[in-house]
């Protein structure tokens, strides 16, 4: 993977994560013409459900399309999930839900794990309204697909490693 001017940053089969959407296998880049201007796609297949994606080359690192993460990242993941040493904040749930939106929005899978954790530590105070499950659903899949991944094993021992974490 490079990262210089005018290359492309991931090669036809490299798998990547896009925020929000999860991880995807590069399948090809395509070079198209749009307005007359020639550009590079990345064009992104998510595993999770098949949807094919489009990422201009030039400005995927803007859009959030990161490589997944290191066997060593995965640690880094697993701290922020056992750490009990925070405050959720006591603010209503819509503004939590967007806060927590924009997290996961920024593709960081750091920020994807704090919002696991808050959610699932909130959920033992109180219902969570159905947006926020959603949301919790939604944060764990995205977590539990990369790290399976970055570990090379199977999803399910991922997921029951998080459960456990949070029984």
């Amino acid at each position: 993977m490079n990262k210089g001017k005018g290359k492309t940053m991931f090669a036809a089969g490299d798998m990547a994560v896009y925020p929000s959407h999860g991880v995807g296998r590069i399948e090809d880049i395509e070079a198209q013409t749009i307005g007359g201007i020639d550009q590079s796609f990345y064009v992104l297949r998510i595993l999770d459900n098949d949807m094919t994606i489009m990422i201009p080359t030039a400005t995927s690192g803007n859009v959030g399309l990161r490589p997944i993460i290191s066997k060593n990242e995965v640690k880094k993941v697993v701290d922020i999930l056992k750490d009990r040493d925070i405050k959720v904040s006591a603010q209503t749930w819509n503004r939590r839900y967007r806060d927590y939106m924009d997290k996961i929005k920024t593709g960081s899978v750091f920020e994807v794990a704090v919002v696991l954790r808050d959610l699932l530590l909130l959920k033992g105070d109180k219902d969570l309204s159905y947006g926020e499950r959603k949301m919790m659903d939604t944060a764990k899949s995205l977590l539990v697909k990369e790290i399976s991944l970055a570990r090379n094993v199977e999803e399910e021992k991922v997921e029951s490693q998080i459960d456990k974490i949070f029984e």
